[in-house]
Parts: C-alpha cells; sequence; structure tokens
C-alpha cells in the first residue's frame, strides 16, 4: 500500500488527520479551503480514498471523513517526515523556524525510512519540532498533548508555551518578535472580556497586549 500513496494521497491523509483529531469528520468545505482545490475535487478523492483496500478513509456524504487506523498510520507517518525534517533544518542546518514549513512539505514525501531514522537519531530521537508541535514516535504513536490556548490564561495565572499552531512566515517572526516561542513563559496581567484582548508579560519583559487573533494559536500548558 505504501508505494501507492501518491503525493496528493498523502497530503489529504495529514489534513484530515489535522481537521478530524478531535473526533469530529473532516469536512468537504474544510478540505477545500486547506488544499486550495473545488470542493467536488474533494468529494472524487475522498470516495477514492475510501475505495482503497485496505480503505483509508470512512465517508459519509454531508458529513464529512475520518481516517481508518490504516489512514491514520499513513498520516502520521507523513506527519513524522515533516516534523523530523523542520527539526533537522532548525537544528542542524541553520534554518529559523519560519523558514522550514515549506521546505519541509517538499522533502516530506521522498526521503526514505532509513533516512528518516537516520536524522531521528542524529536529532536524539526528539519528540516536538521548532514550533512545538509533537513528533509521532517510531511506532506512529502521537505523544499526548494537554496544552490549552494561550486565549484561555486569566490573570494572575503563568504558563509555559509548549506550541504555536502557525505556518505563515511572517506570522511566526511577529511571534518571535514578541517572545512568543516554544519555552518562554507567560503570566497573565489582564484581561478584556469586550474583545478577548489579554496583557501579558512573556519571561521578565514588559507588559503587552495580544489580540485573540494571536493568543488562539499559541498553547500553553498552566505553570500556576
Amino acid at each position: 500500500m505504501k508505494e501507492n500513496l501518491t503525493q496528493p494521497i498523502q497530503d489529504y491523509l495529514k489534513h484530515i488527520y489535522a481537521l478530524s483529531e478531535a473526533g469530529t469528520p473532516a469536512t468537504t468545505t474544510d478540505l477545500a479551503a486547506r488544499l486550495g482545490v473545488a470542493p467536488a475535487s474533494v468529494t472524487g478523492m475522498i470516495q477514492r480514498l475510501a475505495g482503497l483496500q485496505p480503505p483509508l478513509v470512512t465517508y459519509r456524504k454531508h458529513q464529512g471523513a475520518l481516517l481508518t487506523p490504516a489512514g491514520k498510520r499513513a498520516a502520521l507517518e507523513v506527519i513524522r517526515h515533516h516534523r523530523l525534517l523542520e527539526t533537522y533544518l532548525v537544528t542542524m542546518l541553520g534554518f529559523s523556524w519560519d523558514e522550514v514549513h515549506e521546505e519541509a512539505c517538499r522533502l516530506e514525501h521522498v526521503i526514505s525510512e532509513t533516512f528518516e531514522e537516520r536524522i531521528a537519531s542524529a536529532l536524539g530521537n526528539p519528540t516536538h519540532d521548532p514550533h512545538g508541535d509533537p513528533i509521532p514516535s517510531a511506532a506512529l504513536e502521537m505523544p499526548t498533548d494537554e496544552s490549552t490556548p494561550l486565549l484561555g490564561l486569566r490573570p494572575p495565572h503563568s504558563a509555559v508555551i509548549m506550541r504555536v499552531q502557525a505556518t505563515d512566515p511572517p506570522f511566526l517572526r511577529h511571534l518571535n518578535n514578541l517572545g512568543l516561542i516554544p519555552g518562554a513563559r507567560v503570566q497573565a496581567l489582564a484581561f478584556s472580556p469586550f474583545d478577548q484582548n489579554l496583557q501579558v508579560r512573556v519571561n521578565e519583559g514588559e507588559a503587552q497586549i495580544i489580540g485573540a487573533a494571536i493568543s488562539a494559536k499559541i498553547y500553553v500548558e498552566e505553570k500556576g
């Protein structure tokens, strides 16, 4: 089966995984938006994936698609490749975290399992990529992630940034300038319920205000 998983199929599987991770089916509309294709094309591909042996998705019209066990393993394999490659590019080749997504997207489909193993070993078998996203294990098991959006942090509590759910380079550079990167400690100083602006102190820096468009994409674990 693996040799029949073309790049488009792998892309569909990883996006279905991302959209259905919480157990809700990935809709045609959401997949079309993520992949930049027409909804009719999405429907055709999903039906194709559902008709493979073994099937990679289950699909119900007007409800969406969920990965089968085989589809989930295939998706996690691509995600593992992608996140290991991002980590390798940053750690070993000096790329910044805003430069690696597109590079990893191009490479994730072509590296061998031997190459994947060598990268993982050279990096010390990392569990998270430069954006803080968990890396599936060699057994294709996703590490537990209990982080929640920074948007929900309230004064006077503090938290540590665990991951950033974003790939847009200008946005990542903006977060870097604000110090809002994995590992940074954030203390909530004030919250406005009217516009959901959050006043925070990052590490020992000055107070700053961040809006919901930013705080919703930063995931933290509360530390008191």
